[in-house]
């Protein structure tokens, strides 16, 4: 649900703070007082385009902020704000920031981490639904009426999905079957040779590496073998400085007691003695660790030069050969077995293009079923709404076979009659602006319960109707309001007399700067207001009163 609405240099808004509730909110006020440009504001949050004649007259940039409850921690929103790396904390709200620079420049962010515009039009799918007489998404967009009729009839896809997939990749393996067996037959004398060769070769994947490092180890071996036998040789040899140490603390031995020089002097050489056995030590360990065998360096070298020459010759990396070498033996293997293999894929993929056909005939049952029921919803909310000459159908219609997809192979569209014996056709088609904006709230009203986004806005759904028409919108508005925050844009005083909330927008002028400004009403405010709606510019007694009577019938 939209909480707050804040919105800084806009058009003609300069700073503005909006705070909604839940239930039927009316927003109202003179022709040209500004009602657009709030919704341009919200627009801009919800990731409409950024442009610079936005940005109020005067202002470096425009900044639009807008508030939602906190997204449950599942579902497709949550879901969306984690594969976009967006955190929201439990009990926060989820706040969505759009700026936009005089020179066009915009900036994004949700809970002040960037984000793109297209993302935030992705977001405002699942917070916000803006229906008006000129929308082109939504309710009138035939791409959706198939997926609102499921969710109507609560309708499960998953089946047919299921079936669709496993027989696309049926065939797909089919046909990857299919061009094996037709390349692998053009080609294979060299498939004989190639699988003969990598499998008298016998490579393993991390062979390159263990040969390398092996080879590395021996030939640094090779390289410090005599050096290491020299430092043996001073260190331990009959000549060699232990000896000489040892036969000097046997000398020192006999006189240390003559002096404390020399008792020092012998403490130090026994220290010596110490650390040069321990340096002979880890020499002699060294030595056995770097030890080589000539034979067996040349063969490790060998094999090496001979798994990088085979890597080479196949394109691809040494660690990849033994992989290969089972594919060359897979293909072999299927040329072999030939026709077998592939009829028995043949026969995978007619049974899973029957499991898909019965599953998606499930669907169009169901969707048929569904559609009978929504139409007689529809029909129910035509009359009060002095539609009472309108039919409303939904078309369950057969795609061709090219078509079918994970979501059945139905096309689904909602058409409108307008007049006995009029053909039907799409909404778009044949409805007025009046006529149209009663056909959008008859089939919102009518869908109520598929959920939908929490917060929806009617863009003067009204307009072209009064009297009993517009208390009958008034009244379904408020009975959609029951389950969902609603906000409507209204002309029409039976309409704004149900609103739970009331916000007039109106425009100033201080003799220098033209701003809009929007103000929420308190009831002797409300009253006013709906009268002025009744009678125009000058307010009159009897205006007050029917205001007072629409506030109590509401």
């Amino acid at each position: 649900m939209l909480t707050t609405l804040s919105i800084r240099d806009v058009v003609l808004i300069e700073a503005l703070d909006l705070d909604f509730g839940a239930g039927l909110g009316v927003l109202t006020g003179e022709t040209g007082a500004g009602k657009s440009i709030l919704l341009d504001a919200l627009g801009l949050a919800l990731g409409a385009r950024g442009e610079s004649g936005l940005v109020r007259q005067g202002a470096g940039q425009a900044v639009v902020s807008a508030s939602f409850d906190t997204p449950h921690a599942e579902g497709p929103l949550a879901s969306l704000l984690a594969q976009n790396g967006l955190d929201v904390e439990p009990g926060e709200p989820l706040i969505i920031r759009r700026i936009v620079k005089s020179d066009g420049g915009s900036r994004a962010f949700v809970n002040d981490q960037p984000a793109s515009a297209g993302l935030l039009r992705e977001l405002a799918g699942y917070l916000v639904e803006i229906h008006g007489q000129h929308d082109d998404r939504g309710l009138l967009n035939p791409r959706g009426h198939r997926a609102l009729l499921d969710t109507f009839g609560r309708i499960d896809a998953g089946t047919a999905a299921r079936a669709h997939r496993a027989w696309r990749d049926a065939e797909d393996a089919l046909a990857v079957a299919r061009a094996e067996l037709d390349t692998a037959a053009r080609d294979r004398d060299w498939l004989e040779h190639a699988a003969a060769e990598l499998a008298a070769f016998g490579p393993e994947p991390g062979e390159e590496e263990e040969l390398a490092t092996r080879r590395a180890g021996m030939q640094r071996g090779e390289k410090i073998a005599g050096d290491l036998q020299a430092i043996a040789e001073l260190l331990d040899g009959s000549e060699g400085g232990l000896a000489r140490l040892r036969q000097a603390a046997r000398v020192l031995e006999r006189v240390a007691e003559d002096h404390a020089a020399l008792a020092e002097s012998l403490a130090a050489i026994d220290r010596a003695i110490i650390e040069g056995t321990i340096a002979q030590e880890r020499v002699d360990e060294a030595a056995e660790a770097l030890a080589f065998d000539p034979a067996q360096l040349e063969a490790d070298e060998t094999r090496l030069f001979e798994l990088r020459a085979l890597a080479r010759k196949h394109r691809v990396q040494p660690d990849d050969l033994a992989a290969l070498a089972a594919e060359l033996a897979g293909k072999l293997e299927r040329i072999e077995s030939g026709g077998a293999g592939i009829a028995l894929l043949e026969r995978r993929v007619a049974d899973s293009a029957r499991a898909y056909e019965a599953a998606a005939d499930a669907l169009t049952a169901a969707r048929t079923e569904a559609a009978a029921r929504l139409d007689a919803a529809v029909k129910g909310e035509l009359a009060p709404l002095k539609l009472d000459a309108a039919r409303f159908r939904t078309v369950v219609a057969p795609l061709a076979r090219d078509q079918w997809s994970p979501s059945g192979k139905d096309r689904v569209e909602f058409e409108i009659s307008t007049n006995p014996g009029a053909p039907f056709a799409p909404l778009t088609k044949i409805a007025s602006g009046g006529e149209l904006s009663r056909f959008i709230l008859a089939l919102k009203v009518a869908l109520a319960e598929q959920g939908g986004a929490a917060t929806m806005i009617f863009d003067e759904i009204d307009r072209g109707v009064g009297g009993a028409v517009a208390s009958a919108i008034g009244e379904r508005l408020a009975r959609l309001a029951a389950s969902t925050q609603l906000l409507v844009v209204t002309h029409s005083p039976q309409v704004a007399a149900r609103g739970a909330h009331h916000l007039l927008i109106a425009k100033s002028h201080d003799g220098f700067v033209t701003r809009t400004g929007v103000t929420l009403l308190d009831e002797p405010a409300r009253r006013e207001e709906i009268a002025r709606m009744l009678s125009g510019a000058t307010i009159t007694d009897e205006a007050r009163a029917q205001a007072e009577r629409l506030l109590e019938a509401a």
